[in-house]
């Protein structure tokens, strides 16, 4: 039985992988066992290309790590990722066959140091609490109706446009806007300045006076929201005479200012809603009517929709379907411009030796050959022209001899006359000759005036042609 079977090299009947397919099952391996981490660190390089990604390192004193944030997740992040930072990044780790090797694809990133930030909030709040800035019994009703509202916040973010956006859908009002830095180190004395800016106007001013304040900004995170912690922005607010409606953050971020106002809102949107009643309310009847009308077609198209959400669910994401190619084409730019160097360098080459042919003497006699023809061609153009101007002369000297032969001024000559009236016009019956006051006859020669009635004369009366006459005697 051994003779049947000849193995010299042991090993040789293992399966063969291609690159590609040894680098696909590595892929999935590292993509299933690693598909949710959070891996803690320090930010080293940092690279920002074109495209919209980001590529950084995460290092420890040990290791680094390879990371890549997407373009689409890269715009919304809370914190951007500086050179230093020590962080925690969330996200999953995956492979980059080109260039073998792994790397963690992040998907959300936030400071590791938020711990000491939020020991220094619960103190300061507190002491402020101690000495009764945030107790209800201090805090004042926000007005029913307010003529004219004070907004403190950054005039170029979105925070504005949605507070104006929502005041004048529920309930256009005056606005006034103090603009201030919502974020940084001058933020909390600049906000605290326009608390108190607007409680110094006088009523019936120039100016009005806002019956009714609100303080807001975006969301973010806890360093950037500081600003509205600080003892300044909580003093000013508490000594506010005007009822005040903080709208910091997001639902979920709190800040002291929000203790000290007389009403938290949510959001910026939803301080403009506390701020003003709803107009729409007059149209009930019409809300109800619209609400009947989007039940109907959404029980029409909830099938419809629960069936592309199921077929969704086998379609590969998006994202993931660009994103090595994304990644490639980002490594593939950085090695252009060495390419397009090159390209213009070989041109250039090109160039150099096709110009040698261009030689004057070249020229030159192209020059000669060309006004040479164009000689002839104005030459041939001259006779032609000539030839035509002939042969139209020849043929108006016909035309005019014919007009002489066949006008009537010649039938004159042949003792014919033309008769017209004191108008000009020409008469050719004896009924309208006897009717006109004179007559003019043009001969050969000239033309002579009658008067049908002059000496005495008087006109016979027209012989009709039917009728036969007498005729006298011509001795």
């Amino acid at each position: 039985m051994s003779d049947l079977i000849d193995d010299p090299e042991p090993g040789l009947n293992a399966p063969e992988f291609s690159v590609s397919e040894l680098s696909g099952v590595v892929k999935r391996m590292i993509e299933g066992e690693f598909s949710h981490v959070r891996v803690k660190g320090e930010i080293g390089r940092v690279s920002r290309p074109a495209s919209g990604h980001i590529y950084l390192d995460l290092k420890d004193n040990r290791a680094v790590l390879a990371g890549v944030i997407w373009k689409g997740v890269a715009a919304h992040l809370s914190t951007q990722p500086e050179e230093g930072m020590e962080v925690v990044a969330t996200g999953r780790l995956t492979t980059f066959p080109g260039q073998s090797r792994y790397q963690m694809v992040i998907e959300n990133i936030a400071p590791a140091g938020v711990g000491a930030l939020m020991a220094m909030l619960e103190k300061r709040k507190k002491v402020l609490a101690a000495e009764g800035l945030f107790d209800e019994t201090r805090k004042r009703a926000i007005p029913y109706l307010p003529d004219v509202i004070g907004v403190i916040t950054s005039p170029s973010g979105a925070v504005i446009r949605d507070i104006l956006h929502r005041l004048r859908d529920r309930f256009p009002r005056k606005v006034l806007i103090w603009p201030v830095t919502v974020q940084g180190p001058k933020s909390a004395t600049e906000v605290a300045a326009a608390i108190d800016g607007f409680n110094r106007l006088e009523v019936g001013a120039t100016i009005p006076r806002p019956d009714l304040l609100i303080v807001a900004r975006g969301g973010g995170s806890i360093e950037d929201l500081w600003g509205f912690n600080e003892e300044l922005v909580v003093r000013a607010a508490a000594a506010s005479e005007i009822a005040l409606i903080s709208a910091v953050g997001h639902e979920t971020d709190t800040t002291l200012i929000d203790y000290v106002s007389d009403q938290r809102a949510p959001t910026p949107s939803a301080a403009a809603e506390l701020a003003v009643p709803v107009l729409a309310d007059l149209l009930a009847h019409l809300a109800k009517l619209e609400e009947r009308r989007i039940r109907a077609m959404s029980a029409a198209l909830q099938a419809r929709r629960q069936r592309v959400r199921d077929l969704a669910r086998g379609l590969p994401q998006p994202g993931e379907l660009v994103a090595l190619q994304s990644q490639r084409l980002d490594h593939l730019a950085d090695r252009l411009p060495k390419s397009l160097r090159s390209a213009t360098e070989i041109k250039r080459v090109r160039l150099l030796k096709a110009s040698v042919a261009l030689r004057p003497q070249v020229l030159k006699q192209s020059i000669v050959q060309k006004r040479s023809y164009l000689e002839r061609l104005t030459t041939s153009f001259s006779q032609v022209a000539r030839s035509g101007t002939e042969r139209q002369r020849a043929r108006l000297d016909g035309l005019e001899r014919m007009r002489l032969t066949l006008g009537y001024q010649q039938t004159l000559t042949r003792g014919y006359a033309v008769i017209r009236d004191l108008s000009g016009s020409v008469i050719t019956k004896s009924k309208p000759a006897s009717a006109a006051k004179g007559l003019e006859i043009e001969f050969q020669d000239g033309r002579v005036k009658i008067d049908p009635v002059q000496k005495g004369a008087t006109a016979k009366k027209p012989v009709s042609a039917g009728k036969s006459t007498e005729q006298g005697s011509l001795f």
